[in-house]
């Protein structure tokens, strides 16, 4: 079982599932030939997917084109089901970092034969994570530098302003349609500029106020 890491807790409280919006930025939707969306797009990835800063990424043997997505991550605090903007606002108790890890050539594939994307998406250490920052310590303004380095060279560099829906805009949905329980993390989407990382690459991620991941590919 994995548990969440805050920054200034000593809670523990187990992972729960990760629901991960895809294309909730308009230039990323671009970059991957897909339209912007009218509603988030929703896939899961299980908590064994889940490692930590510092921890490496092991390249699966089955892809040759894993690729990196940073993202701001939700921190569901309570039990929320069909909430509105209040509830849904209160529901996320904190923000951390995160790299959604993607087999981008398995999504290509599955996605021209309209199947599921789940094994582009999930395999062990797919999920990279730093501490959950919890709202009682900061409140996210919604204008936060989120960015990606690869040896050094930035990759992706955005404001989280620039997601077409908000984090309450997505609990609400997601809520709407499955319940969300204490320990669940909703990853938010990435912005462009994902690319291709290989065996011995280091990654660097940071979120403004948020946090920062380090990891390497083995």
């Amino acid at each position: 079982m994995r548990f969440i890491k805050f920054k200034n807790s000593d809670e523990k409280v187990p992972i729960g599932k990760l629901v991960c919006v895809g294309r909730n930025y308009a230039a990323h939707a671009k970059e991957l030939g897909g339209e912007v969306p009218e509603f988030p797009i929703i896939f899961l990835k299980p908590a064994s997917n889940v490692i930590y800063s510092c921890e490496s990424v092991v390249h699966p043997a089955h892809s040759k084109n894993l690729q990196h997505e940073v993202e701001l991550v939700l921190y569901i605090g309570e039990d929320i089901k069909g909430g509105n903007d209040e509830a849904a606002a209160r529901a996320i108790h904190g923000y951390s970092i995160g790299l959604d890890m993607t087999l981008r050539d398995l999504q290509f594939e599955f996605k021209a034969k309209g199947d599921p994307w789940t094994l582009a998406k999930c395999f062990d250490s797919a999920a990279v994570l730093t501490d959950v920052v919890l709202k009682k310590d900061y409140q996210l303004k919604g204008d936060e530098n989120i960015s990606l380095s690869v040896n050094g060279t930035v990759r992706q560099n955005s404001s989280i302003k620039n997601m077409i829906f908000s984090p309450v805009e997505i609990v609400k949905f997601i809520s709407a349609r499955m319940t969300l329980e204490k320990g669940d993390l909703i990853f938010t989407g990435t912005p462009e500029g994902v690319g291709r990382v290989v065996q011995g690459d280091k990654i660097e991620a940071t979120l403004e106020n948020i946090g920062m991941i380090t990891t390497q590919i083995e």
